[in-house]
C-alpha cells in the first residue's frame, strides 16, 4: 500500500488561481492598469565582476513578442508565448505549458550603467547583460607651498 500525502493548503492555492483567472487577480478589478500574469518565467541573476546578467527561461516564446524597458531603476521583463493550435483530429489532449502573458520587474542597483543594457534570446534563455558603471576612484589632490 502506497501512502498518499494530504496537503490541504496546497488545494487552496489552486482555488486562488482559479479565481484570479475568473474575475482578476486579489484586490483589483480587470480594468486596472497592473499588467496580469498568466505564467511566471524562472529567472537567474548573476553578479560578475564587471556587470550583472539576468537570465530567464522563455521556452516557445519569440524573441519580438519580448519587450525589456528600463524606467526609475526597474528593469521591467514582459512578452507573451503563444498556444499552439491543435489537431481537429478528435482525439484526446492534455496541454500542460502555460500560454499567454508574463511579465517581472526587477530593482537596479545605482551601479548599474542603465545605458548599455543589451538583451538577447537564443534557445528559450533570454540573457539580459546589465554593465556596472565604472566605479569612482578617489583621487588624491597634492598640496603645493606658496
Amino acid at each position: 500500500m502506497n501512502i498518499a500525502r494530504f496537503e490541504p493548503w496546497s488545494y487552496l492555492g489552486l482555488l486562488h488561481r482559479d479565481l484570479d483567472r475568473l474575475v482578476g487577480p486579489r484586490g483589483t478589478g480587470r480594468d486596472s492598469q497592473e499588467p496580469v500574469t498568466d505564467w511566471v518565467p524562472a529567472v537567474d541573476i548573476i553578479e560578475e565582476k564587471t556587470r550583472f546578467v539576468l537570465r530567464a527561461d522563455v521556452p516557445g516564446v519569440k524573441p519580438e513578442d519580448i519587450d525589456v524597458s528600463m524606467d526609475n531603476g526597474i528593469l521591467s521583463v514582459s512578452g507573451e508565448r503563444h498556444a499552439i493550435a491543435g489537431g481537429d483530429e478528435g482525439g484526446a489532449q492534455r496541454i500542460e505549458r502555460a500560454t499567454g502573458r508574463f511579465y517581472r520587474r526587477f530593482t537596479l542597483p545605482e551601479s548599474c550603467n542603465a545605458d548599455a543594457i543589451t538583451a538577447r534570446c537564443e534557445n528559450g534563455i533570454l540573457e539580459v547583460a546589465i554593465p556596472k558603471a565604472p566605479e569612482i576612484q578617489a583621487r588624491r589632490i597634492t598640496v603645493e607651498a606658496a
